[in-house]
């Protein structure tokens, strides 16, 4: 049985706006019941501990996916959530994949977060996968290869991309963009229209463009174990 670890933010404030943020529901459940279909052991973690915030906005009647319906009525994956783990107590040796699910919340808390960024170097080091989805590959911002360059450096990549951000209306709210952030890296950013799926795949690194791409990550991931 394979154990995965996914990663939550804690954050929920939204930039200055006075508005909610935190994870984006989708991104969690269609990656989460993909792992669960599979067989795998999820292991749930954020900054904090304790139940991560979701973005409001993702949890509206409109943003409703089948795999959030299925959460919304899943006590057991509730309970799971509520009670994530902190970064202190989880190992990369404990686990065989590690995935981020995106919303904006990460941009503040994960991709500065030493503890995460050492997870997902400890991860690569070990040949274990790394999947991000959304605004989650943030998160590779500051993790290092061994070589001591960027890890996305040269690496095909993708993630919420700049005209995403602005259909939005939050490209001046956030902290960067995720779009830049790779290229500024060195990723080899690719992408498809906004809100179509789409998947970049790179030795163990898997990262997916937006909230329609979190269950096709999630079964990238899982080829790869």
């Amino acid at each position: 049985m394979s154990r995965i670890l996914m990663v939550l933010t804690s954050h929920d404030r939204l930039g200055d706006t006075g508005k909610k943020t935190g994870f984006w529901l989708e991104e969690f459940a269609a990656p989460y019941y993909a792992f669960v279909d599979a067989g795998a052991k999820v292991t749930l973690a954020s900054p904090k501990g304790g139940q991560p915030p979701i973005d409001p906005v993702s949890d509206a009647p409109d943003a409703q996916t089948d795999a959030t319906r299925r959460f919304a009525a899943d006590p057991a994956a509730q309970q799971a959530l509520a009670s994530t783990a902190t970064l202190d107590e989880v190992r990369a040796e404990d686990f065989d994949a590690l995935f981020y699910p995106g919303g904006h919340g990460p941009l503040w808390d994960l991709a500065e977060d030493a503890r995460s960024v050492a997870l997902i170097e400890r991860f690569s080091a070990l040949g274990k996968p790394v999947g991000a989805v959304c605004h989650a590959p943030a998160v590779l911002r500051h993790a290092k290869g061994g070589d001591g360059a960027p890890l996305v450096n040269g690496r095909a990549v993708t993630g919420f991309s700049n005209t995403e951000e602005e259909a939005v209306q939050l490209t001046d709210v956030v902290p960067f963009l995720v779009e830049d952030m790779l290229v500024a890296n060195g990723g080899q950013y690719s992408r498809s229209a906004d809100w179509q799926s789409h998947v970049a795949v790179d030795g163990m690194l898997v990262t997916g463009q937006n909230p329609a791409s979190s269950e096709a990550a999630a079964h990238a991931l899982l080829k790869l174990l």
